[in-house]
């Protein structure tokens, strides 16, 4: 996979030097914009970053580096949401293996408002097409964070809103979407055309 420039910034699959600067987002988006922090069950891959992404060929971790420094991250993982908290017939629409689930969709505050959460997100996709054996691209996030939801609903399909369940606990208001699977690259090649463009 190459290298995306971005108005002064460089998209790219995450190497081994950026595993410190990727997990410092991640962690400062889970304490400082989520509230809640660290929580093992959920947020085990931040800290084996090289075991869950960069080890694995059908995982992906993305980040936007500028001035060489790591500002933003996208992940995708074969792994579809897990049973409970989700309800099941989520689970069973989304099953690992089969589902690209994308993860860790993080901009720190100062890099915001620059379209760079858009194009990780179909520098992801674009991953997810050109990998054998996945057929959906599935995701669900914090609609509590501000700018999150509207995001989401731009570019993805509502699956399932579970705000008010309580399926995550006090102070996540979970809703569940999926992404259109993009064309693949000798599809896009010949088409001229880039999916989620």
């Amino acid at each position: 996979m190459s290298h995306t420039a971005h108005r002064g910034y460089t998209v790219r699959p995450a190497t081994p030097a950026d595993v410190d600067g990727a997990r410092r987002v991640m962690l400062d988006t889970l304490y400082n914009e989520f509230g809640y922090g660290y929580v093992p069950q959920w947020h085990g891959d931040t800290v084996d970053i090289e075991g869950t992404y960069l080890d694995d060929p059908r995982h992906l971790l993305l980040v936007a580096v500028h001035d060489g420094e790591v500002v933003a991250t996208t992940g995708v993982r074969s792994a579809g949401p897990a049973h409970p908290p989700h309800p099941r017939w989520l689970a069973e629409r989304y099953p690992s293996g089969s589902t690209a689930q994308l993860v860790r969709v993080y901009v720190l505050p100062g890099h915001r408002r620059r379209g760079l959460a858009r194009t990780l997100v179909d520098t992801a996709c674009d991953f997810v097409a050109d990998t054998p054996g996945y057929e959906r691209i599935y995701l669900h996030t914090n609609t509590n964070v501000e700018g999150s939801e509207a995001f989401w609903r731009s570019q993805a399909e509502e699956v399932c809103d579970a705000r008010g369940t309580g399926e995550h606990g006090p102070g996540v208001a979970t809703v569940h979407f999926e992404i259109p699977m993009p064309h693949r690259s000798a599809d896009r090649e010949r088409t001229g055309v880039r999916a989620n463009a």
